[in-house]
């Protein structure tokens, strides 16, 4: 029998390897998964179910171009010490911060409130009852998680909560699905120049490349560099870039990744199953699940209703949250979920502002359909000056210091400002027309 203490030696370094390579995903997986909202859910089962497999290419295309604007972001953030508003706040027009930051409030505000409908209609397709009381209880509940737990602990949570989009990955194996067909649509789809499809194509990108993003992982960047003591800013500690740069960008790569797999599976469900059988019209995340019972089992609805409530959980404190940090950047309140509601009160007022204010739009008689769309096209529209700006910022001496990004990550972060801009002028076109 071999002797425990040789074992635990032995076993000692493989387990600090893999505590190591866990402990390096935060920001960038979170991030990540926080885009597969149960809104962004509805928008990828209605672009599966209108043009079935025609519209894989889209995530395939996005992820890259998500990858380097979110590193722009968490490299800003972690190499200045400060989040994107407050960068914007000390080296751009005023009027430009708060026309931004107000404009992400309403959609996030919007967002939110598609998100808690989305959960508490999924859970009473679930156990049955009230779907508006759910939502409210829901959204309350995610209130009371963010402003009475520490962010050090917080963050925990939020990790295990990414698991809720495995379902998304395992419901694809309990349909058919004709991989080689995807396979071929994904590299060489059918396009089409109709308004609806191209409309569609901008709710697709505007829903994986989204502002709220953005301002989250740069904010979350800072607040792991204060949760620890012998972190600064690297622009003041450039010894420490190495380390933090390769781990930003393992987090970063996988969590996009896991992101835009997750996408690309809740398209490729809807695509096999409501596309095939003439469901087309689908409008929410809910309707979507109720929709694949019939058509692909129980057990395939039961999957995707309660990825709608896990996503849903993960995405509300990101919405309220990178709010709230763009609020607080653009007028120089303190801010941080490490912060007490007591020493950050306007920070967590906003939170509550945006959560409450999602929650009562849930009760208000306002068509949420209209509501999301227009949270899309604002989302869309501004998230083009922001890239721009994030891209100057990243290029910016006096804000990065020796760290301004390198040619390729330029690259990146410019193509995919420039593919934001084409689909919302192509948005645009497409209405006029």
């Amino acid at each position: 029998m071999q002797d425990p203490t040789t074992l635990s030696a032995a076993t000692r370094p493989v387990r600090a390897r893999r505590q190591s390579w866990v402990k390096k995903l935060g920001p960038g997986l979170i991030t990540g998964a926080a885009d597969d909202d149960p809104s962004g859910i509805a928008t990828y089962s209605q672009a599966g179910a209108q043009f079935g497999l025609n519209m894989l290419w889209t995530v395939f295309l996005t992820y890259p171009l998500m990858v380097g604007i979110q590193i722009v972001s968490a490299k800003i953030g972690r190499v200045s010490g400060h989040g994107l508003a407050s960068n914007m706040r000390l080296h751009y027009p005023a009027w430009l911060v708060y026309l931004v930051v107000g404009l992400l409030l309403a959609a996030n505000t919007i967002n939110i409130a598609a998100d808690v409908s989305a959960m508490g209609e999924s859970l009473a397709l679930l156990t049955g009852g009230p779907a508006q009381l759910y939502a409210a209880g829901l959204g309350i509940a995610s209130l009371l998680l963010q402003m009475f737990i520490p962010y050090s602990r917080y963050v925990r949570l939020l990790k295990w909560l990414t698991l809720g989009l495995l379902a998304y990955v395992a419901t694809v194996f309990v349909v058919h699905v004709p991989w080689a067909q995807a396979a071929e649509r994904t590299l060489l789809p059918h396009l089409s120049w109709t308004p609806g499809y191209l409309t569609t194509v901008v709710a697709v990108f505007g829903t994986t490349i989204s502002p709220y993003l953005f301002f989250w992982q740069a904010s979350e960047e800072v607040e792991d560099q204060r949760a620890n003591p012998a972190s600064r800013p690297l622009k003041e500690a450039p010894e420490q870039a190495g380390a933090n740069f390769r781990r930003i960008r393992l987090d970063t790569i996988i969590g996009m990744g896991f992101s835009n797999l997750v996408s690309f599976f809740i398209i490729l469900t809807a695509a096999v199953t409501l596309h095939v059988h003439g469901v087309t019209d689908i409008q929410t995340s809910a309707q979507a699940a109720a929709a694949l019972q019939p058509i692909a089992g129980h057990f395939a609805f039961l999957l995707f209703s309660a990825g709608i409530i896990g996503t849903g959980l993960l995405a509300v404190p990101v919405l309220a949250g990178s709010a709230a940090y763009a609020m607080a950047g653009a007028f120089n309140w303190k801010n941080g979920l490490e912060y007490t509601p007591g020493a950050a009160r306007k920070f967590y007022a906003i939170i509550a502002v945006a959560t409450l204010g999602g929650i009562g739009l849930c009760f208000a008689p306002i068509d949420p359909i209209k509501a999301l769309y227009w949270s899309a096209v604002i989302n869309g529209v501004i998230s083009v000056p922001i890239m721009a700006v994030m891209m100057l910022m990243a290029s910016h001496r006096d804000i990065m210091g020796l760290f301004v990004i390198g040619v390729r990550l330029r690259i990146a972060g410019w193509l995919a400002t420039g593919m934001m801009a084409a689909a919302v002028l192509a948005m645009f076109w497409a209405q006029l027309g």
